[in-house]
């Protein structure tokens, strides 16, 4: 871990408006945010599979709630600690999964039905819910617009066309089975990709981020 975390000497880069070295911290922040892609990607493909193989089961039913839990906190944790150099677009996305996390724990409360059955036998619900996957779009986005990852190129359109799929009801439902389980294998594709990325990639170009931030002090003080 500390080799990972600490590279053998500071090495000091030519960005777009300077140098910059990389620190002990960029590196943590990266594998935090790889960390939690990981464990959503794992708890969406187990739910997903869980959904797939035994979704009339009740117990399966029930269990999805805290699958569902894991998923939504650890992408939250990876929304945290993404590096994007917009900064409106990273609250964004932040926002999203704050407006969906919370939709979730007022459905998961206010309902005597688990929360997979509340969505699915209400599909307006996705108007809300749906925002957590928003967020998790802008990262497929990213990640398909700065590294040309083939499999975010595909995630990017699917996620939203199968959620509306599902609201406007306008697909089999083996499509939809179909659809899910595609989206659950490229999603453990993507996060595993992530795994064995260089570091230094992931942190980007840190003097445009100084000269964003720089130029925001500006603006607020004139």
């Amino acid at each position: 871990m500390t080799q990972i975390l600490q590279s053998p000497e500071p090495i000091v880069y030519q960005g777009h408006f300077g140098e910059f070295t990389i620190t002990k911290s960029d590196r943590l922040s990266v594998l935090i945010y790889r960390s939690g892609l990981m464990i959503a990607a794992l708890s969406f493909a187990l739910g997903s599979a869980l959904v797939l193989w035994q979704g009339n089961n009740p117990a399966v039913i029930k269990a999805l709630t805290p699958i569902y839990g894991c998923f939504c906190l650890a992408l939250g944790l990876s929304l945290a600690t993404i590096h994007i150099y917009m900064a409106i677009l990273h609250r964004l996305l932040q926002l999203f999964w704050i407006i969906g996390t919370i939709t979730t724990v007022i459905l998961a409360i206010n309902s005597t039905q688990p929360l997979f059955l509340v969505v699915y036998t209400n599909p307006i619900t996705i108007l809300g819910v749906g925002f957590t996957f928003a967020a998790l779009t802008g990262i497929y986005f990213k990640e398909a617009f700065c590294f040309n990852r083939l499999e975010t190129k595909f995630l990017t359109p699917l996620v939203p066309f199968l959620l509306l799929s599902h609201m406007a009801d306008f697909l089999l439902l083996e499509v939809k089975e179909f659809l899910l389980g595609i989206w659950a294998f490229l999603f453990i594709v993507f996060a595993m990709r992530k795994v064995f990325q260089a570091i230094p990639p992931d942190i980007g170009d840190k003097s445009v981020f100084e000269y964003l931030h720089k130029k925001q002090e500006e603006v607020a003080h004139s």
